[in-house]
Protein backbone atom coordinates (compact mmCIF):
# COMPACT_ATOMS: atom_id res chain seq x y z
CA UNK A 1 0.00 0.00 0.00
CA UNK A 2 1.38 3.68 -1.04
CA UNK A 3 2.92 5.26 1.85
CA UNK A 4 1.07 8.55 3.17
CA UNK A 5 2.77 12.10 1.65
CA UNK A 6 4.47 14.53 3.82
CA UNK A 7 2.27 18.08 3.36
CA UNK A 8 5.61 18.86 1.20
CA UNK A 9 5.12 16.46 -0.77
CA UNK A 10 1.53 16.87 -1.31
CA UNK A 11 2.19 20.42 -2.40
CA UNK A 12 4.89 19.36 -4.30
CA UNK A 13 2.11 17.13 -6.38
CA UNK A 14 -0.06 20.03 -7.06
CA UNK A 15 2.82 21.28 -9.57
CA UNK A 16 3.63 18.12 -11.64
CA UNK A 17 -0.29 17.77 -12.42
CA UNK A 18 -0.27 21.38 -12.66
CA UNK A 19 -2.94 22.11 -16.20
CA UNK A 20 -2.44 25.74 -16.20
CA UNK A 21 -2.01 26.65 -20.04
CA UNK A 22 -2.59 23.84 -21.55
CA UNK A 23 -5.95 24.54 -23.47
CA UNK A 24 -4.48 28.79 -23.35
CA UNK A 25 -4.40 31.19 -20.87
CA UNK A 26 -7.70 31.70 -21.33
CA UNK A 27 -9.49 28.58 -21.12
CA UNK A 28 -12.18 27.94 -18.60
CA UNK A 29 -13.51 24.50 -19.12
CA UNK A 30 -10.29 22.44 -17.90
CA UNK A 31 -10.04 18.90 -18.75
CA UNK A 32 -13.96 19.01 -19.88
CA UNK A 33 -11.94 19.74 -22.98
CA UNK A 34 -10.50 16.16 -23.39
CA UNK A 35 -14.18 15.68 -24.33
CA UNK A 36 -14.30 15.19 -27.82
CA UNK A 37 -17.25 14.78 -30.20
CA UNK A 38 -15.53 11.22 -31.28
CA UNK A 39 -15.55 10.26 -27.47
CA UNK A 40 -19.10 11.46 -27.31
CA UNK A 41 -20.32 9.44 -29.93
CA UNK A 42 -18.72 6.21 -29.12
CA UNK A 43 -20.31 6.75 -25.57
CA UNK A 44 -23.27 6.69 -26.58
CA UNK A 45 -22.86 3.35 -27.78
CA UNK A 46 -22.61 1.99 -24.70
CA UNK A 47 -26.36 2.31 -23.84
CA UNK A 48 -26.64 -1.15 -25.14
CA UNK A 49 -29.60 -1.88 -22.91
CA UNK A 50 -31.24 1.36 -22.59
CA UNK A 51 -31.52 1.39 -18.60
CA UNK A 52 -31.56 4.94 -17.02
CA UNK A 53 -30.16 5.05 -13.54
CA UNK A 54 -30.44 8.40 -11.66
CA UNK A 55 -27.37 8.95 -9.52
CA UNK A 56 -28.72 12.15 -7.54
CA UNK A 57 -29.89 12.10 -4.07
CA UNK A 58 -33.65 13.94 -2.95
CA UNK A 59 -33.52 17.61 -2.80
CA UNK A 60 -34.41 16.92 1.57
CA UNK A 61 -36.21 20.10 3.53
CA UNK A 62 -34.90 18.19 6.71
CA UNK A 63 -32.61 19.42 8.92
CA UNK A 64 -30.18 16.52 9.84
CA UNK A 65 -26.82 15.89 10.89
CA UNK A 66 -25.39 15.77 7.10
CA UNK A 67 -28.02 18.65 5.94
CA UNK A 68 -27.97 21.70 8.36
CA UNK A 69 -28.75 24.14 5.06
CA UNK A 70 -31.91 22.22 4.07
CA UNK A 71 -34.11 23.09 0.98
CA UNK A 72 -36.47 25.56 1.12
CA UNK A 73 -39.75 24.26 -0.45
CA UNK A 74 -42.38 27.08 0.01
CA UNK A 75 -45.92 26.58 -1.77
CA UNK A 76 -46.94 29.91 -3.23
CA UNK A 77 -50.41 29.14 -4.49
CA UNK A 78 -52.18 26.20 -3.79
CA UNK A 79 -55.51 25.40 -2.25
CA UNK A 80 -59.16 24.47 -3.02
CA UNK A 81 -59.93 27.18 -5.22
CA UNK A 82 -56.64 27.58 -7.21
CA UNK A 83 -56.32 26.45 -10.87
CA UNK A 84 -53.39 25.99 -10.37
CA UNK A 85 -49.99 25.31 -7.90
CA UNK A 86 -46.84 26.90 -7.62
CA UNK A 87 -43.94 26.64 -5.71
CA UNK A 88 -40.60 28.33 -4.66
CA UNK A 89 -37.41 26.75 -3.76
CA UNK A 90 -34.14 27.50 -2.40
CA UNK A 91 -30.73 25.59 -2.44
CA UNK A 92 -27.55 26.19 -1.12
CA UNK A 93 -26.11 23.58 -3.15
CA UNK A 94 -22.48 23.29 -1.47
CA UNK A 95 -21.56 20.86 1.33
CA UNK A 96 -22.20 16.86 1.90
CA UNK A 97 -26.02 16.65 1.38
CA UNK A 98 -27.00 17.89 -2.38
CA UNK A 99 -25.52 15.85 -5.68
CA UNK A 100 -23.80 19.42 -7.34
CA UNK A 101 -21.54 20.03 -9.36
CA UNK A 102 -18.68 22.19 -8.30
CA UNK A 103 -17.19 25.03 -10.91
CA UNK A 104 -13.76 25.56 -11.08
CA UNK A 105 -14.33 28.86 -9.17
CA UNK A 106 -15.30 27.19 -6.23
CA UNK A 107 -11.90 26.36 -4.74
CA UNK A 108 -8.59 29.01 -4.26
CA UNK A 109 -4.77 27.48 -3.66
CA UNK A 110 -2.69 30.29 -2.67
CA UNK A 111 -5.03 33.39 -3.86
CA UNK A 112 -5.39 31.50 -7.46
CA UNK A 113 -8.23 29.46 -9.25
CA UNK A 114 -7.95 27.18 -12.38
CA UNK A 115 -5.65 28.23 -15.16
CA UNK A 116 -3.90 31.25 -12.75
CA UNK A 117 -7.17 33.22 -11.97
CA UNK A 118 -7.29 35.22 -9.45
CA UNK A 119 -9.86 34.54 -6.45
CA UNK A 120 -10.40 38.11 -6.94
CA UNK A 121 -12.60 37.49 -10.14
CA UNK A 122 -15.41 35.99 -7.41
CA UNK A 123 -16.98 38.69 -5.58
CA UNK A 124 -20.81 39.29 -4.32
CA UNK A 125 -22.38 38.77 -7.58
CA UNK A 126 -20.76 35.94 -8.46
CA UNK A 127 -17.51 34.11 -10.32
CA UNK A 128 -16.22 36.44 -13.49
CA UNK A 129 -13.57 33.56 -14.23
CA UNK A 130 -14.33 29.55 -14.21
CA UNK A 131 -18.37 29.65 -13.39
CA UNK A 132 -20.69 26.75 -14.00
CA UNK A 133 -22.27 28.07 -16.95
CA UNK A 134 -18.95 26.69 -18.55
CA UNK A 135 -21.19 23.18 -18.67
CA UNK A 136 -23.91 24.84 -20.15
CA UNK A 137 -24.38 22.76 -23.13
CA UNK A 138 -23.91 19.48 -20.87
CA UNK A 139 -21.40 16.92 -20.14
CA UNK A 140 -21.66 13.36 -21.94
CA UNK A 141 -18.96 11.33 -22.15
CA UNK A 142 -18.01 7.35 -20.99
CA UNK A 143 -18.93 7.14 -17.67
CA UNK A 144 -16.66 4.39 -15.60
CA UNK A 145 -17.71 3.38 -12.02
CA UNK A 146 -14.62 1.98 -9.84
CA UNK A 147 -16.93 0.40 -7.21
CA UNK A 148 -14.18 0.05 -3.96
CA UNK A 149 -16.66 -1.76 -1.39
CA UNK A 150 -17.33 -4.27 -4.24
CA UNK A 151 -13.32 -4.55 -4.62
CA UNK A 152 -12.42 -4.87 -1.55
CA UNK A 153 -15.41 -7.83 -0.83
CA UNK A 154 -16.90 -5.22 2.50
CA UNK A 155 -20.24 -3.52 2.22
CA UNK A 156 -18.92 0.20 3.02
CA UNK A 157 -15.80 1.92 3.52
CA UNK A 158 -16.05 3.33 7.23
CA UNK A 159 -15.53 7.21 8.02
CA UNK A 160 -11.57 7.53 7.41
CA UNK A 161 -11.18 5.13 5.68
CA UNK A 162 -8.59 6.60 2.63
CA UNK A 163 -8.16 5.19 -1.35
CA UNK A 164 -5.13 4.79 -2.48
CA UNK A 165 -3.83 4.46 -6.24
CA UNK A 166 -3.48 0.51 -5.46
CA UNK A 167 -7.06 0.13 -4.62
CA UNK A 168 -8.31 2.37 -8.06
CA UNK A 169 -6.24 -0.17 -10.13
CA UNK A 170 -7.79 -3.21 -8.18
CA UNK A 171 -11.33 -1.53 -8.65
CA UNK A 172 -10.48 -1.56 -12.27
CA UNK A 173 -9.42 -5.31 -12.08
CA UNK A 174 -12.63 -6.35 -10.85
CA UNK A 175 -14.67 -4.14 -13.03
CA UNK A 176 -12.59 -5.65 -16.38
CA UNK A 177 -12.58 -1.72 -17.05
CA UNK A 178 -9.92 0.95 -17.87
CA UNK A 179 -10.12 4.79 -17.27
CA UNK A 180 -8.86 6.38 -19.38
CA UNK A 181 -9.20 10.35 -21.26
CA UNK A 182 -12.22 12.37 -21.61
CA UNK A 183 -13.72 9.72 -18.88
CA UNK A 184 -16.58 10.60 -16.05
CA UNK A 185 -14.92 8.63 -13.10
CA UNK A 186 -17.23 7.60 -10.69
CA UNK A 187 -15.78 6.29 -7.07
CA UNK A 188 -18.28 4.64 -4.90
CA UNK A 189 -17.38 4.22 -1.44
CA UNK A 190 -20.70 3.02 0.27
CA UNK A 191 -21.83 6.09 2.08
CA UNK A 192 -25.47 5.61 1.46
CA UNK A 193 -25.48 2.19 2.25
CA UNK A 194 -24.05 2.74 5.29
CA UNK A 195 -25.80 5.65 5.96
CA UNK A 196 -28.95 3.03 5.52
CA UNK A 197 -28.11 0.36 7.93
CA UNK A 198 -26.66 2.51 10.57
CA UNK A 199 -28.22 5.88 10.45
CA UNK A 200 -27.25 9.65 9.47
CA UNK A 201 -23.58 10.87 11.09
CA UNK A 202 -22.43 14.04 10.51
CA UNK A 203 -19.76 14.29 8.19
CA UNK A 204 -17.73 17.09 9.23
CA UNK A 205 -17.54 15.53 12.60
CA UNK A 206 -17.33 12.22 12.09
CA UNK A 207 -15.22 11.82 8.59
CA UNK A 208 -16.02 10.10 5.44
CA UNK A 209 -14.18 7.91 3.20
CA UNK A 210 -12.24 9.37 -0.02
CA UNK A 211 -9.07 9.53 -2.02
CA UNK A 212 -5.59 10.16 -0.35
CA UNK A 213 -3.71 13.27 -1.56
CA UNK A 214 -1.75 10.45 -3.73
CA UNK A 215 -4.78 9.54 -6.34
CA UNK A 216 -3.67 13.04 -7.75
CA UNK A 217 -0.97 11.80 -9.94
CA UNK A 218 -2.84 8.47 -10.87
CA UNK A 219 -5.97 11.28 -12.14
CA UNK A 220 -3.64 13.39 -13.71
CA UNK A 221 -2.10 10.49 -15.58
CA UNK A 222 -5.93 9.58 -16.62
CA UNK A 223 -6.74 12.36 -18.16
CA UNK A 224 -10.11 12.34 -16.44
CA UNK A 225 -12.69 14.81 -17.75
CA UNK A 226 -14.62 14.83 -14.22
CA UNK A 227 -14.33 13.10 -11.17
CA UNK A 228 -17.78 12.21 -8.89
CA UNK A 229 -17.90 10.65 -5.10
CA UNK A 230 -21.07 9.04 -3.30
CA UNK A 231 -19.41 11.41 -0.59
CA UNK A 232 -17.06 14.43 -1.42
CA UNK A 233 -13.79 12.95 -2.99
CA UNK A 234 -11.62 14.12 0.07
CA UNK A 235 -11.04 11.74 2.89
CA UNK A 236 -12.42 13.33 5.93
CA UNK A 237 -10.03 13.93 8.32
CA UNK A 238 -7.11 13.30 6.13
CA UNK A 239 -4.68 14.11 8.99
CA UNK A 240 -3.42 17.62 7.18
CA UNK A 241 -5.83 19.82 8.23
CA UNK A 242 -5.39 23.54 7.76
CA UNK A 243 -4.97 24.83 3.71
CA UNK A 244 -4.28 20.56 2.89
CA UNK A 245 -7.84 19.96 4.76
CA UNK A 246 -9.03 19.34 1.12
CA UNK A 247 -6.00 18.27 -1.71
CA UNK A 248 -8.68 16.17 -3.68
CA UNK A 249 -10.30 19.06 -4.23
CA UNK A 250 -7.34 22.24 -4.26
CA UNK A 251 -5.90 18.91 -6.86
CA UNK A 252 -9.00 18.71 -9.43
CA UNK A 253 -10.64 21.78 -9.13
CA UNK A 254 -7.38 24.48 -8.97
CA UNK A 255 -4.55 22.75 -10.63
CA UNK A 256 -6.09 19.95 -12.89
CA UNK A 257 -9.19 21.87 -13.90
CA UNK A 258 -11.58 19.06 -12.74
CA UNK A 259 -15.15 19.63 -12.27
CA UNK A 260 -16.39 17.56 -8.95
CA UNK A 261 -19.96 15.99 -8.70
CA UNK A 262 -20.02 15.77 -4.75
CA UNK A 263 -22.58 13.41 -2.78
CA UNK A 264 -24.03 10.99 -5.62
CA UNK A 265 -25.71 8.34 -4.94
CA UNK A 266 -23.82 5.33 -6.48
CA UNK A 267 -25.64 2.18 -5.13
CA UNK A 268 -28.47 1.87 -7.75
CA UNK A 269 -25.65 1.95 -10.27
CA UNK A 270 -23.53 -0.43 -8.36
CA UNK A 271 -26.45 -3.02 -8.42
CA UNK A 272 -26.68 -1.81 -12.48
CA UNK A 273 -23.49 -2.37 -13.13
CA UNK A 274 -23.25 -5.68 -11.29
CA UNK A 275 -26.56 -7.02 -12.95
CA UNK A 276 -24.79 -5.99 -16.48
CA UNK A 277 -21.73 -7.08 -15.57
CA UNK A 278 -20.18 -3.88 -16.91
CA UNK A 279 -18.81 -0.17 -15.51
CA UNK A 280 -18.57 1.35 -18.78
CA UNK A 281 -21.45 3.22 -19.73
CA UNK A 282 -23.16 6.58 -21.18
CA UNK A 283 -22.99 9.44 -18.52
CA UNK A 284 -24.93 12.38 -19.39
CA UNK A 285 -25.44 15.70 -16.90
CA UNK A 286 -26.91 18.93 -17.32
CA UNK A 287 -26.14 21.62 -14.97
CA UNK A 288 -28.05 24.56 -14.57
CA UNK A 289 -27.09 27.66 -16.32
CA UNK A 290 -26.50 29.95 -13.63
CA UNK A 291 -24.24 32.83 -14.92
CA UNK A 292 -21.48 33.39 -12.38
CA UNK A 293 -22.31 30.54 -10.39
CA UNK A 294 -20.10 28.47 -7.93
CA UNK A 295 -22.03 25.39 -8.38
CA UNK A 296 -25.09 23.46 -9.35
CA UNK A 297 -27.52 20.95 -8.09
CA UNK A 298 -27.86 18.25 -10.48
CA UNK A 299 -29.34 14.64 -11.71
CA UNK A 300 -26.44 12.95 -13.05
CA UNK A 301 -27.79 10.10 -15.26
CA UNK A 302 -26.12 6.77 -16.28
CA UNK A 303 -27.60 4.66 -19.21
CA UNK A 304 -26.75 1.46 -19.59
Amino acid sequence: MAGRLTPDEVKASFERINNWGRWGKEDQRGALNFITAEKRAAAARLAKAGEIVSLALPLSTQTTAENPQPVQHLMLHVGPQAVAALDYFGIAPHGMAFTHLDALCHVFWDGKMYNGFSNREVGRFGAKKCAIDVTRDGIVSRGVLLDIPKTRRVEWLEPGDPIYPEDLDAAERTGAVRVDEGDILLVRTGRHQRRKAKGVWDPRHEGLPGLDASCLTWLHERRIAVLGCDAVSDLIPNGYGGELSMPIHVGTLVMMGIHLIDNADLEALSAACAKHNRYEFLFAIAPLILERGTASPVNPLAIL
